[in-house]
């Protein structure tokens, strides 16, 4: 076992595993408040779950532009400088929102919030591109949905026990974390974004924000884009809604929601590097499909099922279909991407999760405070099978164009 270990991590570049740690360390920052941010607001502002769906929305739809922005400065400006940036601000942030204690300014901050600290996304992902060769690049970016799986398997359950003390230390501790992460990226890890061939100019930063134009015209990313949006939006539910209906509607605890999420995380920790393995020879719409399927059953579920042992089973469902989609889908991305416009694709993509998060627990709020709260999770289970049916046409009609992208996911190093 330890030697299969050493032959890993020798087999990918140094800078790889920092990279791996720092994002680590990051997301248990995140990990500790985000899947209680819903409770945090209802709980201290008395106010229902369509005035928190508002507040995503107004976050997601600024966030759109603030990815979008960083997706172009990280080509422009380069990985490490918006990264350490990026970080920086979402410290900052999440110490502001916790000592806030007037409801309206949550809208504003939520906007300021959005815009801001999305700058650093896109490079994460085009910093991982860049360190990897293409054929290491799908179980690379399952090691970090490991890494990533692990401060969430920790962080929940920690977030759920400090916040029955108080939600400020949440927001203290994110901050604090952030900050550390800056501070390691800043020292351990170099600049990575591609030369400028010899004889090429240096494009200007409006002529980087332009380059968007050529992302949004490519019909294939488009399509990709359109599908993994529809799942996204059911997805966000996990983290958003999901721990309000749980509490409202069968008396779940915020301990007790936390733990569901942390056996999401742990199942992805332990067996995302074995699932990654097995099907990664395998045609990438194909597996999008199958992945995506799994989402709709155990999304489904949540819409009629009443105890708590069969709401772990609806999430061990939707954690296979997670590690299926996840490393995957932004693999295809990454190889899609050409590698000057790598950041702009990557922050593109990311409006499925933008958009997602701006749509999805504001419908879902309409739902949860007007209607009968499990359609939610029947419309969920629609959704879901109709973007299965539309990476199953997608591999009819161009799966012949993913043909290099299976062979190359399943080279070995």
């Amino acid at each position: 076992m330890f030697s299969k270990l050493k032959r890993t991590y020798q087999t990918y570049p140094r800078h790889f595993w920092i990279l791996i740690l720092a994002m680590f360390i990051d997301h248990l920052g995140g990990s500790l408040l985000f899947p209680f941010l819903a409770l945090y607001i209802t709980q201290k502002f008395h106010v229902g779950m369509i005035e928190v769906g508002t507040i995503f929305a107004i976050h997601s739809t600024f966030s759109f532009f603030g990815n979008m922005l960083g997706g172009a400065l990280t080509d422009k400006l380069g990985r490490k400088s918006m990264l350490i940036i990026g970080l920086i601000i979402s410290a900052t942030s999440a110490l502001i929102m916790g000592l806030i204690n007037q409801f309206e300014l949550f809208y504003v901050l939520s906007a300021l919030i959005g815009l801001v600290t999305n700058l650093g996304s896109p490079a994460v992902q085009a910093m991982l591109a860049d360190i990897l060769p293409q054929h290491q690049r799908v179980d690379g970016f399952g090691i970090f949905r490991v890494a990533f799986n692990l401060s969430v398997t920790i962080g929940p359950a920690i977030g759920g026990f400090l916040a029955s003390i108080s939600f400020l230390l949440l927001f203290i501790l994110d901050c604090i974390i952030s900050i550390i992460t800056a501070v390691i990226v800043f020292f351990a890890l170099p600049e990575t974004k591609p030369v400028i061939p010899t004889g090429q100019v240096e494009k200007t930063m409006m002529q980087s924000i332009g380059g968007y134009g050529q992302v949004f015209q490519d019909k294939l990313f488009m399509v990709l884009l359109t599908l993994a949006m529809i799942s996204s939006v059911v997805y966000v539910q996990m983290n958003t809604t999901l721990s309000v209906f749980l509490r409202d509607i069968h008396g779940i605890p915020a301990q007790g929601y936390g733990f569901i999420l942390s056996l999401n995380a742990g199942m992805v920790v332990l067996f995302q590097v074995f699932i990654t393995q097995k099907i990664k020879s395998h045609r990438p719409l194909s597996l999008m499909t199958v992945g995506t399927l799994f989402y709709a059953l155990g999304f489904g579920m949540y819409g009629f099922v009443a105890t708590y042992s069969l709401f772990l089973f609806a999430m061990v469902i939707i954690t296979i279909g997670e590690m299926i989609i996840a490393p995957v889908g932004q693999s295809i991305i990454a190889n899609l991407a050409p590698e000057q416009m790598r950041g702009r694709y990557m922050a593109a993509f990311g409006i499925n999760w933008g958009l997602s998060y701006a749509l999805g627990p504001l419908l879902a709020g309409i739902i949860i405070d007007n209607y009968n709260p499990a359609w939610i999770w029947y419309i969920g289970g629609f959704l879901c099978t109709l973007s299965a049916i539309g990476y199953s046409l997608l591999q009819l009609r161009v799966g012949k164009r993913f043909e290099p992208f299976r062979t190359t996911i399943g080279t070995n190093p």
